[in-house]
């Protein structure tokens, strides 16, 4: 399994999936905090949270390149999640229902050959 932090090589629809329910509970968990640390105008707390978003929400589009790779596309396509929800809700649903090209691609090995999940 390659590197959770390296937007390289491809990754199944199962292992996106996982990573998603993790990293998008983290994200609405750190929502839920921003919002009551700026409530409580604790500000260590919310620019610590803050940072623990930015970082949860590169992760995600970290995996979802992985996930365009195994799809045949560039990881150009992930920006397209950037645009607010619900249309990046629909693009990260999308990752998880397209099918993967069989065999090996530009992008690296089948991983369902290779994946522990």
């Amino acid at each position: 399994m390659n590197s959770l932090f390296k937007p390289v090589g491809r990754i199944t629809r199962r292992m996106y999936l996982v990573m998603f329910i993790i990293f998008y509970f983290i994200n609405i968990l750190c929502l839920m905090i921003i919002w009551d640390s700026f409530q409580s105008q604790s500000w260590a707390i919310f620019y610590g949270a803050g940072v623990a978003l930015v970082a949860s929400i590169c992760i995600l589009l970290v995996q979802a390149i992985k996930r365009l790779h195994d799809i045949g596309l560039d990881w150009k396509y992930a920006l397209y999640l950037l645009i607010p929800p619900p249309v990046n809700f629909i693009g990260f649903i999308w990752l998880a229902a397209k099918k993967g090209q069989e065999g090996e691609n530009e992008y690296g090995p089948d991983p369902r050959k290779t994946d522990v999940i």
